[in-house]
């Protein structure tokens, strides 16, 4: 059986790169990516300590997270598409004009 702290140190490890990854990119989709990861880091975490307590509730919150990630990407596409389509770019920097 694999100890829990393992499973820590993956999900820290995840969780540093998807963090990494929206503070350094400008690329829609790189920050798309990024976000997904610190969805699963979350997932790992909430498996982990399901398994480590025996029971599912971590699992089930799992699975609602995963349903989220999945509507967080219909919705991020869309507005990744929208954003190609008026700058030509999927660079965020370049979209001043969509602010308020």
């Amino acid at each position: 059986m694999v100890p829990i702290q393992y499973y820590l140190l993956l999900s820290a490890a995840v969780f540093c790169i998807g963090v990494f990854g929206i503070l350094t990119r400008r690329n829609a989709l790189l920050f798309l990516m990024s976000v997904e990861l610190l969805l699963n880091a979350a997932n790992i975490n909430l498996v982990a300590f399901s398994k480590f307590h025996g029971n599912l509730t971590g699992q089930t919150f799992s699975l609602f997270t995963l349903a989220l990630a999945a509507a967080e990407v219909a919705v991020g596409i869309g507005i990744i598409l929208v954003l190609y389509r008026n700058f030509g770019d999927v660079d965020v920097t370049k979209a001043t004009t969509m602010r308020w």
